[in-house]
């Protein structure tokens, strides 16, 4: 069986993170993605190292496998009818720029579905295409400062602190990835593609989730715990006598069976303890008894010991650990080749499905010629094209 989005093509106007990572979604899916870079430079990220590898970033490089990269001047009108045609046989576009930009070129979404009635159309902002803030730039860090999450996190009488992966970015990337499935089941029945407007901002707040609940129902912010857990004890990294060790114990049976492993007993005799709602209350009794047991041993020490009862707990892993994980690699999450360094596959499984192989990022407009052939231009078109400065 063929991935379920073979024989779709997406039309890619996006940059930085948040759309180049929809559409490697789409791409990894099975779908033709036609990854449009402005021509000299392309995508932001291209230039976002060092490091880098074989001319690639390592940050382009993470967000666009499988990907056809062709340069177009969208200011130009011969650029402008070509993306048009694109769009007649295309099935998703999703674009990037500031709102209002694709109006000026005449491919924004009114535009664009006279020609094609079925193209589901996705566009990605940093605050989305209404609101007092439609025109602010948006990056990742913006919108996860003004989230209320950005507040929450590090530890109590510090600086909070980013995530050290874009979560605003991947929250929307994941949405609007979403959002245009959804789009196309629909239209199997309407025959009529959609508008999608998904922001940044929007996704990022969205992610409150029980942090919204707790204001809601205390009127009070949150406070930052470092990796513990607002409302779950004990639920939090300790450290070990050689690293780190997260524990996380999600309920009463558990509790009891970590105590007992552990040779602390004595725990389960203290009325205040045994219950969740009374660990939470009395976190700064019991935490300093767990961190100091732990301390005496290695990681690995515990990790096996609650491993075998049963209790949540694991290593906090570096990413060379992650690499040589033994569940990682019968998962198959690192995809390697010869000449290319490793890069992250596909988490999504199915059950059957026809061998397929993602192909490491593309270099710059290394497509856009044969993309043209297929279209119909001539080899001479292409390099007028190219002189006029199009492509």
């Amino acid at each position: 069986m063929g991935l379920p989005l073979k024989g779709l093509r997406v039309i890619d106007l996006t940059k930085d993170f948040a759309g180049p990572f929809c559409t490697m979604i789409l791409s990894d899916l099975g779908a033709e993605v036609i990854k449009v870079e402005k021509p000299g430079s392309g995508d932001e990220t291209r230039a976002w190292g060092p490091p880098f590898v074989k001319g690639l970033s390592y940050y382009f490089l993470s967000l666009n496998r499988s990907k056809k990269s062709i340069t177009l001047n969208l200011k130009s009108s011969a650029a402008q009818k070509i993306i048009r045609q694109l769009v007649q046989d295309s099935d998703i576009l999703v674009e990037s720029f500031r709102p209002g930009t694709m109006s000026q070129f005449k491919l924004d979404h009114s535009s664009l579905r006279k020609i094609n009635k079925a193209l589901v159309y996705c566009s990605i902002s940093g605050f989305g295409q209404t609101g007092p803030y439609r025109d602010r730039p948006g990056y990742d860090i913006v919108a996860f400062a003004m989230s209320g999450i950005m507040s929450s996190t590090g530890e109590e009488d510090r600086p909070p602190i980013r995530v050290s992966v874009p979560v605003a970015d991947i929250a929307a990337g994941q949405y609007a990835s979403t959002a245009i499935l959804a789009c196309l089941s629909r239209r199997l029945v309407s025959g009529r593609g959609e508008y999608i407007d998904i922001s940044l901002y929007d996704s990022i707040v969205s992610w409150l989730t029980y942090l919204a609940s707790y204001y809601f129902a205390t009127g009070k912010e949150p406070q930052r715990l470092g990796s513990a857990h607002p409302s779950i004890v004990p639920y939090q990294a300790f450290k070990a006598r050689d690293g780190n060790l997260i524990v996380a114990v999600g309920n009463d049976l558990q509790w009891q069976t970590f105590c007992r492993t552990l040779g602390l007993e004595k725990l389960l005799k203290d009325n205040r303890l045994r219950t969740n709602p009374g660990r939470v209350r009395n976190r700064k009794t019991l935490i300093p008894i767990v961190s100091k047991l732990l301390k005496t041993r290695n990681v690995a020490y515990w990790n096996k010991l609650l491993a075998q009862k049963r209790v949540p707990a694991a290593p906090v892993y570096k990413i060379k650990d992650v690499v040589k994980d033994p569940q990682v690699k019968q998962r198959k999450l690192f995809e390697t080749s010869k000449s290319e360094i490793p890069w992250l596959a596909s988490p999504i499984k199915f059950l059957k499905k026809e061998k397929h192989y993602s192909s490491p990022a593309p270099h710059l407009g290394q497509h856009t010629k044969a993309v043209l052939l297929e279209l119909g231009y001539s080899g001479k078109s292409v390099r007028k094209l190219a002189i006029d400065g199009t492509i």
